[in-house]
């Protein structure tokens, strides 16, 4: 269990927050047992102690908010488990932040068990945990204690019941990418995705995007990872040719070896469409077959302050998702102003309809507790991506 301390709080706006350098001192204690002579010592006699006094948990803050951070600190997620708790401390070291105490629990040995020592530990907010499965073991927990789950998942089944989403959902990126390529004229789409839950939902969002953008869904192909699927699923598709724009629901890896079948089978001029994930990919943009490609996703230029700090802290590149961390603590600190310590924390407020700035830019919470996002269209260009649709910057008059 780590522990995340903060620093006195200034006004400082959520889009340029300020690193303050801070430094650990740790001091060590000896004790020296004097030499003499050899008495006999007196019969050892048993402390008598109160048990109603001792108390298991944390040392109490009256001064702080106790909020806990449920992240995988060991296993094979523990990469971005860490680097979502550097996110944290990163935050309230750039708010300079006294009100909030961050405690991390590690959800790897168990998210329900782990939930329940934050609990009892007196935590009033939650953030995290990272994988939907662990959403659903916590949420009743912490829900019948009265404290909000504010997640990093994007698995939306498993919001609502008191936990909250900010990951970062594939329906948004696939319906903005389409009014956008609608608006450039694109009427004919087809559409690429992979078997398995992220397909059937990516699929789902593709043809209410298409419908509602006024366009038209021509060939929706399905492929899985075996060889020579994703070939026979693009020369299905060209029976259904041409089509102005296809939508690859898919990582970049698996979209740049998809392009260049689809230039021989009926796509040669069709625009490459691109969804959330190929933001998190830091190679994306050096992939030659998608030079023209189009993909929404959250802004990155507050992102690559971000990083930049992070990495000179320390001494590493953060994981894409961190920014998640970061920007709940951001969501936290802005609430904490009004929260009086030791009180719950005040869930009405998650509901702020002109919503929360961040590091990934404006969001909101919807009646379904899932994160809406202004999001902006890249196009990838000579190796590099270029944005051609910036994101709105707040929710005012929606």
């Amino acid at each position: 269990m780590a522990e995340a301390v903060s620093i006195p709080q200034r006004g400082v706006s959520l889009f340029r927050a300020a690193i303050v350098a801070g430094a650990l001192i740790l001091s060590g204690c000896q004790t020296v047992v004097p030499r003499g002579p050899v008495t006999k010592a007196p019969p050892a006699t048993r402390p008598v102690t109160d048990p109603s006094l001792i108390d298991p948990g944390i040392p109490v803050d009256t001064a702080r908010h106790r909020v806990a951070l449920l992240v995988p600190m060991t296993g094979g997620n523990a990469g971005v488990g860490q680097s979502l708790a550097n996110a944290t401390q990163l935050a309230l070291l750039d708010t300079k932040n006294e009100k909030v105490r961050i405690t991390t629990y590690d959800t790897a040995t168990g998210a329900a068990a782990a939930a329940q020592r934050a609990i009892a530990d007196g935590n009033k907010l939650i953030l995290g945990p990272l994988l939907g499965e662990d959403i659903r073991a916590i949420a009743p927990i912490a829900r019948r204690a009265g404290v909000p789950v504010v997640s990093f998942s994007n698995d939306a089944s498993a919001a609502g019941n008191g936990a909250y989403l900010m990951g970062y959902v594939p329906g948004q990126s696939i319906s903005r990418v389409v009014d956008y390529a609608r608006g450039q004229g694109v009427e004919s789409f087809a559409g690429l995705v992979p078997n398995g839950l992220y397909g059937e939902r990516a699929s789902t969002s593709f043809l209410r995007a298409v419908e509602g953008a006024g366009g038209q869904v021509v060939t929706l192909q399905t492929y899985d990872r075996a060889s020579g699927s994703l070939a026979a699923a693009v020369t299905r598709m060209a029976r259904n040719s041409p089509y102005q724009a296809v939508l690859i629901a898919d990582g970049g890896a698996s979209a740049a070896a998809a392009v260049p079948l689809l230039r021989k089978n009926g796509g040669a001029a069709a625009r490459v469409l691109g969804t959330e994930l190929w933001n998190s990919e830091a190679s994306i943009a050096g992939k030659a077959s998608l030079h023209g490609a189009w993909f929404a996703s959250v802004p990155d230029n507050l992102y690559r302050q971000y990083a930049a700090k992070y990495r000179a802290r320390f001494g590493a590149a953060p994981f894409r998702l961190s920014s998640l961390g970061y920007d709940a603590v951001l969501l936290t600190v802005r609430i904490a102003r009004d929260w009086r310590v030791g009180d719950a924390f005040p869930e009405a407020r998650l509901h702020d309809s002109g919503g929360f700035a961040g590091i990934d830019g404006a969001f909101r919470f919807g009646r379904d507790n899932i994160a809406e996002r202004a999001l902006e269209v890249q196009e990838i260009r000579g190796g590099t991506t270029v944005v051609v649709s910036p994101a709105p910057t707040g929710f005012a008059g929606k």
